[in-house]
């Protein structure tokens, strides 16, 4: 059996998704670098506490974080390894289900997300929102409400 040739798509209707992902890269990469460097966190580390705090009880099953921060099991695992070396995140139990485990935002892991939360809404207007007018981003939304996601996707994920 051959395959169909696949439909040569015109360069000019690839910018945009060229565009998008090179921002995307750059965008991601200095927030992560922002991070870093002022609060020694990486962006995913600030996504995982961000989760956190927006969760019932400030706790999440671990494969349900895995899966709204779009992390394999492993990767999970280690992010949260160094969160609770660091004491921002511990481990609990299903008192229920031994099988179940849930990371725990602490205290220190929400004093943590606060004072990193500055740094990276400044981060965002400057590299993201300070590009756009206000209907611009509406706009922007909308078109990209229409893709697929994994998690969460709302407003008040954004700041701590």
């Amino acid at each position: 059996m051959t395959e169909a040739p696949a439909k040569q798509v015109p360069t000019r209707n690839l910018e945009s998704w060229i565009y998008f992902l090179r921002s995307h890269s750059a965008i991601t990469r200095e927030l992560s670098a922002q991070l870093q460097r002022e609060h020694g966190l990486t962006l995913n580390d600030y996504e995982v506490l961000l989760n956190l705090k927006h969760a019932e009880g400030g706790m999440m099953r671990r494969v349900d974080l895995a899966e709204s921060v779009v992390l394999t099991a492993s990767g999970i695992t280690r992010l949260l390894d160094g969160l609770e070396r660091a004491g921002l995140v511990c481990k609990e139990t299903c008192s229920s289900d031994a099988r179940v485990s849930y990371a725990k935002l602490t205290d220190e892991g929400a004093a943590k997300l606060r004072e990193a939360a500055g740094t990276h809404l400044r981060g965002v207007e400057e590299l993201f929102l300070g590009r756009y007018s206000g209907s611009e981003l509406a706009t922007l939304a909308e078109l990209l409400s229409r893709l697929p996601v994994t998690g969460k996707v709302a407003s008040e994920t954004c700041s701590a």
